[in-house]
């Protein structure tokens, strides 16, 4: 699992057909010094708003939590961290 800050909404238009109805996030990933490492798309299930720190679990593991492991998406959004004291 990953700790990303959301950044940003990412609006897609035109998308496979299997990806309709999904909300998809931009998430920055958190070292433990709170600094931003790689950028990451992830379908965000819990309604994380932009500037929430956010766990992201990816490949199959993301799929499962979406109900079919056929759905083209490799990364999720699973939770909203609420505090920690190593990713701020």
């Amino acid at each position: 699992m990953i700790v990303a800050r959301i950044i940003d909404s990412i609006w897609a238009t035109r998308k496979a057909e299997e990806l309709n109805g999904f909300k998809f996030v931009l998430g920055e990933e958190l070292t433990s010094e709170g600094n931003g490492k790689r950028r990451i798309v992830a379908v965000d299930i819990v309604g994380a708003g932009i500037g929430d720190r956010v766990i992201i679990t990816t490949g199959s593991s993301g799929r499962k939590m979406l109900g079919d492991e056929n759905i083209p998406v490799d990364a999720v959004v699973v939770g909203i961290v609420d505090d920690d004291c190593n990713f701020k």
